[in-house]
């Protein structure tokens, strides 16, 4: 049994699904502030679900206790770098103290192995060079950043102590369907539903601050991936360096809607640069992104569309 936190979410119905797909027995603890059951219609039948919160000790022990499970994907996180700026404290609960809380009820109970999603455009900071290795130093410049980089050394300090295996994936900029456009999304997105409406696209800052956007599959394969092989910490990315201004150009070639852009000042703690460097998740956990861009992006476009039809 493999239980994963935040599952019912934008990228966990995805890791689910792809869980459900290799043969393996899932329980999803979810509080559905976020996610919903839609996103997890297709193996509904397959799974078994528990709402809850990773911050309430009593439920996510009795969690343990019924289902046993010999493996964790912690997916369930505060992932607004702007909110966490505004609202510290509860970043830190939910990110820093409710990891703290899984990660010590999963070694009280004996789980095997720990795998942990963590912010690869995040916990760097600015880079000192490029593309970011796992190596890099990690100097988070928003609380976001702060709070996904006490969640790994929880995750390792107990993994040490007690004697599971651990596996920390740092995300890139995950984009795709089921990414809430109203919600805390992603830029692709956003643009992608204010270009459905017609409306204006939003810049904070000149444009050219630069991401690396990997498709939401490619980071669901190799997330189920993590829970068979893979010790340590992993970047998962593509490799490649977008900028925002790249990524309006292509809305626009997607979707066919010439639409207004308009700039507005940089928001605090966000980075200025970033991309990284996936070549040790290629070498040990057969990571090879199979989405590109363009093909990303004509995906969600597609799933937006319908959802707003």
């Amino acid at each position: 049994m493999i239980l994963v936190t935040g599952g019912a979410g934008f990228i966990g119905s995805h890791v689910v699904e792809e869980l459900v797909d290799r043969g393996h027995d899932v329980v999803v603890l979810d509080n559905f502030s976020v996610g919903c059951e839609e996103n997890l219609r297709e193996v509904r039948d397959d799974i078994e679900i528990v709402r809850a919160d990773v911050t309430d000790p009593r439920a996510v022990e009795r969690t343990f206790r019924e289902y046993r499970p010999e493996a964790v994907i912690h997916l369930a996180a505060q992932v607004n770098v702007r909110y966490s700026m505004e609202s510290p404290f509860v970043d830190a609960r939910i990110n820093a103290l409710g990891t703290l809380n899984l990660v010590s009820l999963a070694a009280e109970h004996d789980v095997e192995r720990f795998v942990y999603a963590s912010s690869g455009g995040a916990v760097y900071g600015e880079p000192e060079y490029l593309p970011v290795d796992e190596e890099h130093p990690t100097r988070p410049i928003s609380n976001y950043g702060v709070s996904k980089l006490a969640g790994e050394y929880y995750v390792r300090v107990y993994a040490e102590r007690d004697g599971f295996e651990y596996v920390i994936l740092r995300y890139a900029n995950v984009y795709g369907p089921r990414q809430d456009p109203r919600g805390e999304a992603g830029v692709i997105p956003i643009f992608l539903l204010r270009a459905a409406r017609g409306e204006p696209l939003t810049i904070f800052g000149d444009g050219e601050q630069t991401r690396d956007f990997v498709f939401v599959e490619d980071v669901a394969r190799v997330t189920a991936e993590a829970v068979e092989r893979g010790d340590g910490v992993y970047n998962i990315g593509t490799g490649r360096e977008t900028s925002v201004n790249d990524i309006v150009n292509a809305v626009k070639a997607v979707t066919g809607v010439d639409v207004e852009v308009v700039y507005e000042d940089p928001r605090p703690g966000e980075v200025r640069r970033i991309y990284l460097d996936p070549s040790r998740a290629r070498e040990e956990l057969g990571f090879e992104p199979r989405v590109d861009l363009e093909e990303g992006i004509e995906r969600t476009w597609e799933w937006i569309r319908r959802k707003i039809a």
